[in-house]
């Protein structure tokens, strides 16, 4: 199985130190450790930040040939607050390198030999990336969006078009919130909200992830829940990313949608439970978590 993500890579900056970052590579790592072939579409800046990007994804044995160089713009860079329950706010520099990723055939033929991309809403924020995206969604199997709402970088009119364009739909409960204020949905039942978004957008895969409280999956016509594991968080940063690249790796190998979101929200927890978005588990330590937890 080969899954391509598109996007921005960046250093996430914390009060104290930094690590690498942003939604579309954490998805391409987490993957990439579970044994799937993995890859992500970026720009990084002609910096020693991007060169440092550019050595952590090697060193983790992450292809790079479709990793782009800007010569202008700088490697994106996004300042991490934590509050009192270490849940992490946003502060995103603009315009950066993964602003303006360029068309091409190399990474056109990297999405049409692949068996899904992932895309977030974010990367879509600048007309260059967001024209490439539109490009090659229309040469991917199976489109995954991840709606990453990051004020002030996205409106309505682009959540519309992305999220039409989608096969899959992840999002968390304050963005479900967000949405339906966006498309006038009126609806009081969290399942019932879920489903017009389901019709707005003609997708009957949608996720729904919950902080602590666990995450919510339609998949067809049924609702799949999971109501969370207990960990002392450390960071959320990546937690949501690697929930995500573990629900898609399970659904698109078939596996029951169940057992799918039981697992993911168990990585998701782990990452919650570490510092930084890309902590590495050995098979044995997440089944051990699972096990403790029943």
């Amino acid at each position: 199985m080969k899954i391509t993500c598109f996007g921005e890579v960046l250093w996430d900056i914390f009060p104290e130190h930094k690590k690498v970052g942003g939604a579309p590579l954490n998805v391409a790592l987490r993957l990439h450790s579970m044994g799937i072939e993995s890859s992500i579409i970026t720009k990084i800046g002609d910096d020693n930040l991007g060169r440092d990007i550019l050595k952590y994804a090697k060193d983790r044995g992450l292809p790079t040939d479709t990793f782009q160089v800007d010569e202008q713009y700088k490697t994106g860079e996004v300042l991490v607050t934590l509050d009192k329950e270490n849940t992490a706010t946003y502060e995103i520099s603009r315009p950066v390198a993964w602003d303006f990723i360029k068309y091409s055939g190399k990474i056109a033929d990297k999405v049409r030999a692949s068996d899904a991309i992932v895309f977030g809403s974010l990367a879509s924020r600048n007309e260059v990336s967001k024209n490439t995206l539109l490009k090659l969604l229309d040469k991917a199997k199976f489109k995954v969006l991840d709606v990453n709402l990051r004020p002030p970088h996205y409106d309505r009119a682009l959540l519309s078009e992305l999220m039409s364009k989608a096969d899959f739909i992840k999002l968390n409960d304050e963005e479900l919130e967000e949405i339906c204020i966006h498309f006038d949905i009126h609806k009081d039942k969290f399942e019932d909200q879920v489903k017009a978004i389901a019709s707005y957008t003609n997708t009957n895969q949608i996720c729904i992830t919950k902080g602590g409280k666990g995450a919510t999956l339609l998949h067809g016509e049924t609702f799949y829940h999971n109501k969370g594991y207990t960990i002392k968080v450390i960071d959320t940063v990546g937690a949501g990313d690697s929930f995500l690249a573990t629900l898609i790796s399970a659904l698109l190998q078939d596996k029951a949608p169940q057992q799918a979101i039981d697992y993911a929200c168990a990585i998701g927890a782990m990452v919650a439970g570490s510092e930084g978005a890309n902590p590495v588990f050995s098979e044995e330590e997440i089944k051990n978590f699972i096990g403790d937890q029943i």
